[in-house]
């Protein structure tokens, strides 16, 4: 494939050297110095673009591979509050977007794993809390990440005593009161950690923990280009949970 890099920071750089590897091409890469270069006629080169950039510049890229008509992979989070006119926007042109908090296949595997635990666990949720974590390297300036924002409302979905999930940042050094049907996330931003996050299940007499670790960026990045490849030559607005349909 031709691809369209949108944003050419850590993973945009660890994404192209992917891309490469398998055989792609890149026709085009965009970061804060050349936005001048984001035009239709040059994102028409490409056969898919994917959109690593930040959540100020996201939503002008996704409309201009809308109108382009670029198959788009959306890496950036931040935007979900816009996810309706975004959709609608796609379909009314006929245009093909996928959004996803994360593309990497083990963490997808991860979503599912914790979905499905809590499903059982609410079978059990008079005697068993839940909580969650996540840490990050300290230059990740949203808190909770996108990908624990996933996890949570997975659970929510399942374990019917949590109503809403609150962030609370672990380098505060006040406590805060919360409800029982709070989902608590607690935030940790440490060193240069990649990613890692961890549901747990607490009970009197003992405590089940799942947790992803990633060890790079290499997961994430891969992800994005397998999605870019499942999404040629298809049309409509896509999660990354359906190409990670595990069927179970």
């Amino acid at each position: 494939m031709k691809i369209a890099l949108l944003g050419y920071g850590k993973m945009g750089k660890m994404i192209e050297s992917i891309a490469l590897d398998r055989n792609h091409e890149i026709v085009l890469k965009i970061d804060e110095s050349n936005t001048h270069e984001l035009t239709l006629e040059n994102l028409q080169k490409a056969d898919v673009a994917i959109e690593f950039s930040t959540p100020a510049t996201v939503l002008t890229n996704i409309q201009k591979c809308i109108d382009a008509q670029v198959p788009l992979v959306v890496g950036t989070t931040g935007w979900y509050g816009q996810l309706q006119q975004v959709k609608d926007a796609c379909l009314s042109a006929n245009a093909t977007v996928m959004y996803g908090s994360n593309f990497s296949v083990g963490v997808n595997i991860f979503f599912q794993i914790s979905k499905i635990a809590a499903k059982m666990m609410n079978n059990f949720s008079d005697q068993y809390d839940v909580g969650m974590e996540e840490i990050h390297h300290i230059h990740k300036l949203d808190s909770p990440s996108g990908t624990a924002i996933t996890i949570a409302e997975d659970i929510l979905e399942e374990f019917k005593t949590k109503k809403e999930w609150v962030d609370v940042s672990a380098s505060e050094n006040h406590v805060t009161q919360h409800r029982p049907e709070h989902l608590i996330i607690e935030s940790y931003r440490e060193g240069e950690v990649p990613g890692t996050h961890a549901v747990i299940y607490d009970s009197d007499v003992d405590r089940i923990e799942l947790k992803h670790v990633a060890h790079g960026r290499q997961g994430f990045a891969l992800g994005a280009v397998l999605a870019g490849e499942w999404l040629r030559g298809k049309k409509g607005f896509y999660s990354v949970k359906e190409m990670y349909n595990f069927n179970v």
